[in-house]
């Protein structure tokens, strides 16, 4: 009984996770595109990078399972990232078909003058 009541303490969601170890637990699998984008040329790496995304979006939010994309750009260090979440049991889906349109947008943005340091990486979430 003391399970099932932190289960609900903690939501719906949790009833749902996939354990990783004890006390982690996720409902969530991201994957992260990654890049850094050049202040120089009036920003117009970071200009062509939002345009290619702008491109890939309908392909990448109209995957099954889709929770949510997200852009990330930072002023500072100047980051560009896109991560998209997905629900965990549409995951094997994704990543057997090539995790959408990535390819065709690492592609694009690795040819963008100013645009360096193109990364992926798969992690979890999970609220808190």
């Amino acid at each position: 009984r003391a399970a099932a009541r932190a289960a609900r303490a903690r939501g719906p969601a949790a009833a749902y996770a996939t354990k990783i170890a004890e006390g982690v637990e996720f409902d969530t699998i991201a994957r992260e595109w990654r890049m850094k984008w050049s202040p120089e040329d009036d920003k117009s790496s970071l200009e062509a990078a939002q345009a290619a995304l702008a491109r890939h979006l309908p392909a990448l939010k109209g995957t099954q399972g889709v929770k949510s994309v997200q852009r990330v750009v930072c002023g500072g260090c100047m980051d560009f990232k896109v991560v998209t979440a997905l629900e965990d049991s549409s995951w094997g889906a994704f990543e057997e078909g090539g995790f959408g349109p990535e390819a065709a947008f690492i592609d694009e943005v690795k040819s963008i003058p100013g645009i360096s340091q193109v990364e992926t990486q798969t992690y979890t979430l999970m609220p808190m």
